[in-house]
């Protein structure tokens, strides 16, 4: 049982609750606790968001396509973590993303009555939702607001980082040379020789119509100040 309330008091959610808090929640609420094999479809984007969903263990793949059509951004995600808690309520409370196990793995699933009628009774819970939804919003609006660098690189760096989730970790995207050329407003020789210039030291992999990053976080962050342009 301890080890059921080590894990669910890491959860972004419980974090600060008591284990007093915890051993009334398990003991009223019905959780879901259900394991994923690999490649196994956790939630299908545009569908309704009902429950929040919890990653317990392991890793999962966040996939995201734009209305466009043309790229696909896929994003490796660890444990823990909750899946979009901002889609449970609003004006479209659908998931944004598909979501994947990337291998076996757990998910911890509340219904969202349940969140309704007991979990929001804690002011230990009530905050920690509020600042995760705000912290998302927050990050989102300066994404959006921050100007692109000039150059093929930072613009290139610019594009991986604006869709992630998370500024560090496993990402694949994968879209046409003369697509990205498109999105990214530059020629494609220049966006070409950029990325395998990248793919030379060691940052990116690439295959046909896909770019891996392993690490975005060691790619160089594209600011007016930096040496970013260095790197062609």
């Amino acid at each position: 049982m301890s080890t059921m309330f080590d894990t669910l008091l890491k959860l972004p959610l419980f974090q600060g609750l008591s284990q007093e808090d915890m051993t009334y929640i398990l003991g009223q609420a019905k959780l879901s606790f259900i394991k994923y094999k690999t490649r196994e479809l956790i939630v299908k984007s545009n569908t309704p968001c009902t429950e929040l969903i919890f990653l317990l263990k392991g890793q999962i793949d966040a996939q995201t396509t734009p209305e466009n059509q043309l790229f696909t951004y896929i994003e490796t995600i660890n444990a823990p973590y909750l899946i979009e808690p901002e889609a449970l309520f609003g004006m479209n409370p659908h998931f944004k993303a598909s979501y994947t196990a990337k291998a076996e793995m757990s998910v911890m699933k509340v219904d969202k009555m349940l969140v309704l009628k007991e979990l929001l009774k804690y002011d230990i819970f009530r905050l920690n939702y509020v600042n995760s939804i705000s912290n998302r919003a927050q990050s989102l609006y300066s994404r959006l607001w921050k100007t692109p660098a000039s150059g093929t690189v930072r613009k290139i760096i610019h594009f991986f980082l604006i869709y992630a989730e998370k500024p560090e970790g496993e990402k694949t995207i994968i879209v046409k040379m003369e697509d990205l050329a498109k999105i990214l407003d530059d020629t494609r020789l220049n966006i070409s020789k950029a990325l395998n210039d990248l793919q030379n030291q060691g940052l990116i992999e690439l295959g046909r119509k896909v770019i891996h990053i392993p690490e975005l976080g060691k790619l160089p962050i594209p600011t007016g100040n930096d040496k970013t342009e260095a790197l062609l």
